[in-house]
């Protein structure tokens, strides 16, 4: 290899990067505390963006169909405004028809939830007469109550310290969550105002330090992405509604309690892919088991049953078409994301995965096709595009 300019500036570029990667490796612990760091800080901005994001999917729609297109000075900020509108009147909208019948839940409860236990008395009470086993171990057993009192003084006189301490603590955070919230709201809105213009400068920034064909690459990737994380969380609202409304309808149906409310719980838990309606579950077959355990035995089975058209029919279909993903691809997306970071994982890595199974789609495409290319084609016969030596004698003998 000749020690030209180009190759030692190759040469110097692997020793640098060899360098950095080698004291990354070794310091990779205080490399993990300076990103926590950096995130922490960015947390506001971050979860503007977030919000930004998901306001963008109405707010589109909105300026699409909106009939202020010759006013475009107005037509921007009147459509952020019905956006965050639309947004928040549909949360007012659950928790006004949810709050009564929460309420009337919490009342029948707290007449239902004696009875429950008085229900559970009497049957230990008619097990513990027919196992006189039972209350002889139970007579046996001693316990120290000086002790238990003086363990409990110790605690409460060690842990005020510490109560008070998470009661700030927890007051300090709940702050700093709204703080965090009201920057990245007022960011949102600032993103969503300008998004073309700050889409001009990040892709003139590209253009200013990349190649031209890099660049190109990015762009496509990252309009890859905004359109598939776009799609999957319109079709997992969709899938929401849907799975709430056939809650709702069959615990009608069925006569079963607070069909109303486990509905709506449910829709809201059914945002988590997947997994997310088994929360709902819980907490609908703990509500209904005060009242008739037989009831809650029913609708466990509804819910079994509901849940599989879910995951085999509806799910897959709407939010694994709106995103391109295959049913079983978005199971593993779900399942491994999931594993990795818990219920943001499985909100992130269906779109992700998407981004990659079309990012991977496309390169196996075009490689195959390269190979075509190169080893395809019938090949031309030897000495068929060249003319018999009679014909060719004839034509010179003409030409002369």
């Amino acid at each position: 290899m000749e020690l030209n300019r180009d190759n030692l500036k190759k040469i110097r570029s692997l020793i640098v990067f060899a360098v950095v990667a080698v004291v990354l490796g070794v310091n990779y612990e205080k490399l993990l505390i300076l990103i926590g760091e950096c995130v922490s800080m960015l947390s506001p901005f971050l979860l503007g963006g977030a919000i930004a994001f998901i306001l963008n999917v109405p707010m589109r729609a909105i300026e699409t169909h909106t009939p202020l297109k010759k006013m475009k000075r107005f037509r921007r900020p009147v459509c952020l405004v019905l956006s965050v509108a639309a947004v928040a009147g549909m949360l007012l909208l659950v928790v006004f028809v949810v709050g009564p019948e929460l309420v009337n839940t919490l009342v029948g409860l707290q007449k239902s939830i004696p009875a429950f236990f008085e229900n559970i008395r009497a049957q230990a009470e008619e097990i513990f007469a027919r196992n006189q086993g039972i209350v002889a171990y139970i007579e046996q057993v001693q316990v120290n109550w000086d002790q238990v009192g003086k363990d409990m003084v110790a605690f409460l006189s060690s842990g005020a310290g510490s109560m008070v301490a998470s009661t700030v603590t927890a007051a300090m955070s709940i702050i700093s969550g709204v703080t965090n919230f009201c920057i990245g709201f007022v960011f949102a809105v600032y993103v969503l105002l300008q998004k073309e213009i700050l889409a001009g400068q990040i892709k003139r920034l590209l253009r200013a330090y990349l190649p031209e064909r890099p660049c190109q690459r990015i762009i496509k990737v990252a309009s890859l992405a905004e359109k598939t994380f776009s799609n999957f969380l319109a079709g997992q609202c969709v899938e929401a509604v849907i799975l709430g409304t056939m809650f709702f309808i069959t615990l009608t149906v069925m006569k079963l309690p607070y069909a109303l409310l486990i509905g709506v719980l449910i829709a809201f838990t059914a945002l988590i892919p997947i997994f997310g309606a088994f929360v709902g579950c819980a907490v609908g077959a703990f509500l209904i088991l005060m009242v008739s355990p037989v009831q809650a035995l029913v609708f466990m089975v509804v819910f079994q049953v509901l849940q599989q058209i879910e995951g085999n029919l509806i799910y897959p279909h709407v939010v694994g078409g709106s995103v391109g993903l295959p049913s079983i691809w978005v199971l593993v997306a779900v399942t491994v994301g999931g594993s990795a970071m818990g219920v943001l994982g499985m909100l992130v890595f269906i779109p992700l995965c998407s981004v990659l199974y079309a990012l991977l789609r496309e390169a196996v495409g075009a490689r195959l096709a390269g190979k075509t290319g190169t080893a395809g084609g019938p090949k031309p016969a030897p000495g068929r595009d060249k003319a018999p030596s009679s014909e060719r004698t004839k034509t010179r003998g003409r030409r002369q």
